[in-house]
């Protein structure tokens, strides 16, 4: 906390945000901080330069941090691949890690040195074509066929956002929420903040949780049909 008030609007990142997260066996020598503008003054510790959006901002135990997603990306940068898997590990067994805000990340930061090592550590999480993440997805998509509804592109980026099922000529998603594998309580508010900028960019996307699916599959597959007739394109002449 020291190291962060030290240097105005700045967060604990890179090694001591990796403590911070519960990455790392023991607390790392070194102090590092992130922040928005170059510091000249001379410190005891790592001063990283970055204009983070709020996003990749959280606070943790206390002090402001980079979050989850970002401190794997950075610490990604100098880590070996085995121990980028090891990270990504320990954080799905802390319950902490949303892998949607992860590929939200990634597709955002491409250039960052520690992209092609995250990318590689997630391999773990690819499953069979059509590209799907849980049992509910499945679940969510074999309904879809049963319904004679049409496809949806299952996990696409749009918008700078991935959506776990788009329909791209209707501009609408439909997210599916389990907090078990899809999402945590860091993510609640960038959910809302997500939901906006969507919104923003005219795409209109509904969240399904996983208790609704099972409890009442005809009221949402009914939700589905109207929501796509409503938002279908015009016919020409």
């Amino acid at each position: 906390m020291a190291a962060v008030l030290a240097s105005r609007a700045s967060v604990a990142s890179h090694w001591s945000a990796a403590w911070l997260w519960g990455l790392l066996n023991a607390r790392p020598g070194t102090l590092h901080v992130t922040c928005p503008t170059s510091r000249r003054a001379r410190r005891q510790f790592v001063v990283h330069t970055a204009d983070l959006p709020a996003v990749d901002r959280e606070v943790r135990d206390g002090i402001p941090a980079t979050s989850l997603a970002r401190t794997i990306l950075d610490v990604a940068a100098d880590s070996r691949p085995e121990a980028v898997r090891r990270y990504l590990q320990r954080a799905d067994e802390a319950k902490v890690f949303d892998l949607r805000q992860m590929h939200s990340l990634l597709a955002r930061c491409n250039g960052h040195r520690g992209t092609s090592k995250v990318l590689a550590a997630l391999d773990i999480y690819k499953d069979v074509a059509p590209f799907t993440r849980s049992g509910l997805e499945r679940r969510f998509l074999g309904l879809l066929r049963e319904a004679g509804l049409p496809e949806p592109a299952m996990n696409a980026f749009v918008a700078g956002f991935e959506i776990d099922a788009y329909w791209e000529a209707e501009r609408f998603g439909v997210e599916l929420d389990v907090y078990e594998t899809h999402g945590s309580r860091l993510s609640f508010e960038q959910d809302r903040v997500r939901d906006d900028e969507l919104l923003l960019a005219g795409i209109h996307a509904i969240r399904v949780t996983g208790p609704r699916l099972d409890r009442e599959p005809e009221k949402v597959v009914e939700s589905l049909r109207r929501h796509l007739a409503r938002r279908a394109p015009a016919v020409p002449g």
